[in-house]
């Protein structure tokens, strides 16, 4: 892998965690959401993502991620009484959303600490190549 590629994997890293973070900032504000039927009740999304690779000299290397979309959560949704609620349904019930805060807490920190990783992993390969420059000089 050439010094170069480096930028392209590292950055690819990073839109990609950025993407689990704009998921999961969506996740957590819908957490507390409800709707008024378990079609209209949120649920929680994830980005989905794939390896790109390249054969080089007949070797595979890994050239970054990319994004293949956003899924929705197919766990199951949970009813609550409440008749006094505008959003409720006939039967006086509310939908929540099937998101878990924790969850999404602990994805958001594995993001967050995925893209700092990225972020060095760029600045490592920045100074590695001004140290290459100045021994020209």
């Amino acid at each position: 892998m050439s010094l170069l590629s480096i930028f392209d994997v590292a950055g690819s890293g990073m839109a990609a965690q950025s993407a689990r973070l704009n998921t999961t900032a969506s996740n957590m504000a819908n957490a507390d959401s409800v709707a008024n039927s378990e079609a209209g009740a949120y649920r929680a999304k994830q980005p989905m993502f794939a390896s790109v690779q390249s054969q080089v000299n007949g070797q595979m290397e890994n050239q970054g991620v990319r994004a293949l979309g956003v899924t929705e959560s197919q766990a199951p949704v949970q009813s609550r009484y409440e008749p006094a609620n505008p959003m409720a349904d006939a039967d006086g019930n509310v939908w929540q959303s099937n998101v878990n805060p924790v969850d999404e807490l602990v994805n958001m920190i594995s993001a967050s600490r995925s893209y700092q990783n990225n972020v060095e992993v760029m600045n490592s390969a920045r100074q590695l190549m001004q140290k290459t420059l100045d021994l020209g000089k």
